[in-house]
């Protein structure tokens, strides 16, 4: 959006003095073309950009103007960015006031026709990530390991393993990851001497300890979650494979997300998709809640199990 790219102009070139238009169409993936149809629109506004050339030329400021953004605050602008890319960590609390302060300086800093366009944009555009039927998962300690790998700060934890057992550890974080809504840390843990990854959803308690860390220069959190990302998918594959041949109206093509396809053949109105569910104990789980939208057709004791929850159903609702 063009509005989002004039308030990274003004971001980029205040922050850094002066700025080649290569560079900012480079970091905001545009053409020069419209870095300079910008920066007409911003000096049509009255703020005084200038342009020089030469090997120290670039875009600038008038000497001695500003346009506030400094007002904003280290923890503001980090609140901003991660709200740019899909990871914002909610909009009540602490938090949620950082943001708004923020997006409220900026408001403050941009042409008046710009800030009549955020206004409009407010009243009529609402992004709401929560599920239908159930709330996403709560993450009570998620600002305190935000900090934590923000300032780069020891924590000691209680983690609740899938078995539900409760384990204490002192852990370095590394990083955060959101995946599909769900947060992750990736931290060297003490005891164990290694990186791991916790789902941030089980952690039962988190408290900054005293003690710095260094994370090592080799490290690349995109690279190890890659590989954790990779290692997963290679394990699940590896599992024994049981096969569920599914049958479904060819308009519920939402179905396949949920299920590991193994193939897909049309058959008129429907489609027959073959899904492996790794064991009949999990087949019977995943089958239940797609029986509204397909019928199951293969192997033969998952429908005697499906046909039996069916006469079960109908007694206690008939």
């Amino acid at each position: 959006m063009r509005l989002h790219r004039l308030i990274a102009i003004l971001l980029l070139v205040e922050s850094r003095g002066r700025m080649k238009a290569a560079a900012l169409a480079e970091a905001l993936e545009t053409s020069v073309r419209s870095i300079y149809r910008d920066i007409d629109v911003l000096a049509e506004s009255g703020i005084p950009l200038v342009t020089t050339t030469g090997p120290n030329g670039g875009i600038s400021l008038m000497e001695g103007y500003t346009v506030n953004l400094r007002r904003l605050h280290g923890e503001e602008v980090v609140q901003l960015f991660l709200t740019g890319m899909g990871m914002p960590a909610g909009g009540s609390g602490e938090t949620g006031l950082l943001l708004q302060n923020a997006l409220l300086k900026l408001e403050a800093s941009l042409p008046a026709p710009y800030q009549e366009d955020i206004r409009t944009a407010q009243s009529r555009f609402l992004f709401d990530d929560t599920p239908w039927w159930s709330d996403r998962a709560v993450v009570p300690y998620l600002e305190t390991l935000r900090t934590a790998v923000w300032r780069g700060r020891r924590i000691e934890v209680q983690y609740r393993k899938v078995n539900g057992e409760l384990s204490c550890r002192k852990l370095h974080p590394y990083g955060l990851v959101v995946k599909q809504g769900d947060w992750y840390l990736a931290a060297y843990c003490e005891g164990a001497e290694a990186v791991r990854t916790f789902k941030c959803e089980r952690f039962a308690a988190v408290s900054l300890i005293e003690g710095t860390y260094t994370i090592p220069e080799h490290f690349s959190l995109q690279e190890y979650w890659k590989e954790g990302e990779l290692a997963f998918i290679n394990a699940n594959k590896a599992r024994e494979i049981y096969p569920v041949i599914i049958r479904t109206p060819v308009q519920n093509q939402g179905i396949c997300k949920r299920l590991e396809v193994m193939n897909m053949e049309p058959e008129g109105e429907f489609q027959i998709i073959t899904a492996n569910m790794y064991d009949y104990e999990t087949a019977c789980e995943k089958v239940l809640p797609l029986l509204v939208q397909a019928e199951i057709m293969e192997p033969a004791e998952l429908r005697e199990y499906i046909s039996s929850q069916v006469r079960i159903w109908n007694k206690m609702y008939w």
